[in-house]
């Protein structure tokens, strides 16, 4: 008995959280120049998620033995993750 092959057309390297989307109104120097920004955006969007991590963990080491730096550190995370933002989009060169 033979099986049908199936063949997987899906992707195989997508972005897990975003993805850039083709740009079917731009001309194609501005789509160039989208996917060149995006691949640097998305890396230091990465590293920024990376150290606010970091820094929760850290945060959550120094609970007991320095609550005033774990309370600055806590407070610091967000504030990574949002400075991470700002630079992911101050980064892409949108069209």
């Amino acid at each position: 008995m033979s099986h049908p092959v199936v063949t997987d057309d899906r992707p195989r390297h997508a972005y897990s959280m975003m993805a850039p989307m083709a740009c079917d109104s731009c001309s194609d120097e501005d789509s160039d120049r989208f996917d060149a920004s995006f691949g640097t955006a998305w890396t230091v969007s990465c590293c920024g998620l990376v150290l606010s991590l970091a820094v929760l963990l850290a945060s959550w080491v120094c609970t007991r033995t320095r609550p005033a730096a774990a309370i600055l550190l806590a407070v610091v995370a967000p504030v990574t993750v949002f400075l991470a933002w700002a630079f992911f989009m101050g980064l892409v060169d949108w069209p």
